[in-house]
């Protein structure tokens, strides 16, 4: 039976098609201490509270890793066929390093991976979203480093060993752009960081690409012909659509969607960054080599878009070119027009 006019129901959409829910790690498992698992960059960055507006953070958030039977059973009841939950990096590799695997952790996720099995769910599985075990930022800078690439790899492989019996769809990093920018641009999200270098938030990006890529390529290699899962890159883009048919409009609109999506799709399908960001990004914005460019080539399975809203853009020159500002650099209005899909998107709102 079809919808009736407003509404929207499972018929609406195609046979196959996978509803499910999805969470993060820190949002969600709290048991900072617990499990032998160490500190991410988001347990630090919550110890001020001045960071917070309401002083929260994520010490015990649901208490996930204590109740998910009764978070996997509600999905169940609900009727949901899928879930999406993040691999704590920390709770693996309690430093990061991958120089001993913490048996605790790898347990708690065997268990949840068993449970949302017998309960008929798929599991999705995230390696990266955004809280990166603290070790990492306070010895090396955590993704301004080139060698992040290889202790993500690692960190990749031990995951696959232990879990990719079961798991047949994984993520390497959710929305790396909010990495970039709200991490180490703005200084919004951890670690914090808001130097005012022009050139961080476009090698934070750079690194994860390279890291996304060195991933896919170990499973590939090593345990896709057993295994027979995919790989894939979740990237949040926003659609933009030109606030008048003047040329600029139009290419205003293209350059942000360039600045989102291509930003980490472009080198994995073309080999480079969309030239909209070369020109204007100019020396801030990091080379591949040939060797980045052939351990990047066609690198994926699958796209998640996480998509939130969409925005009228139009052309805004840079009242100061000398200045790299993600922003700035890309010579539109900041924010633009927001298109709401409904009064009833509250994210949105």
């Amino acid at each position: 039976m079809g919808s009736t006019a407003g509404e929207v129901t499972r018929a609406d959409f195609p046979e196959g098609f996978v509803f499910g829910v999805a969470t993060s790690a820190y949002q969600i498992e709290g048991a900072r201490n617990e499990g032998g698992k160490g500190d991410s960059i988001w347990d630090v960055f919550t110890d001020n509270k001045e960071r917070v507006l309401d002083g929260s953070s994520g010490e015990v958030a649901v208490d996930h890793y204590h109740r998910y039977k009764e978070d996997i059973e509600l999905m169940a009841k609900l009727g949901f066929g899928a879930y999406r939950f993040s691999i704590s990096w920390s709770r693996i590799f309690p430093d990061g390093l991958g120089t001993e695997i913490n048996e605790q952790g790898v347990a708690f996720y065997n268990n949840l991976i068993d449970f949302m099995i017998e309960k008929g769910i798929q599991p999705y599985a995230t390696l990266y979203h955004w809280d990166l075990p603290h070790n990492l930022q306070k010895t090396m800078g955590g993704w301004l480093s080139d060698k992040i690439v290889e202790y993500f790899a690692l960190y990749a492989e031990a995951c696959f060993a232990n879990f990719g019996d079961r798991v047949k769809h994984w993520i390497t990093i959710n929305e790396p752009i909010q990495t970039c920018i709200n991490a180490y641009g703005v200084g919004i999200f951890a670690p914090g960081l808001c130097k005012g270098v022009a050139a961080e938030p476009f090698l934070a990006g750079h690194h994860q690409i390279l890291a996304h890529a060195a991933a896919v390529d170990v499973y590939r290699r090593k345990f896709k012909a057993k295994q027979g899962g995919q790989v894939g890159f979740v990237i949040d883009c926003e659609w933009a659509e030109p606030k008048s048919d003047k040329m600029e409009d139009q290419a205003a609109a293209a350059r942000r969607i360039d600045f989102q999506l291509g930003w980490f799709l472009d080198p994995i399908y073309f080999g480079d960054y969309p030239e909209s960001m070369r020109q204007r990004v100019g020396e801030y914005l990091p080379k591949f080599s040939e060797k980045d460019r052939e351990l990047m080539r066609n690198k994926i399975d699958f796209i998640g878009l996480n998509h939130y809203t969409s925005r009228i853009i139009g052309n805004q020159p840079n009242p100061q070119p000398q200045e790299i500002h993600f922003y700035q650099v890309q010579q539109i209005e900041r924010t633009g027009t927001m298109i709401h899909l409904s009064k009833t998107c509250l994210f949105c709102l």
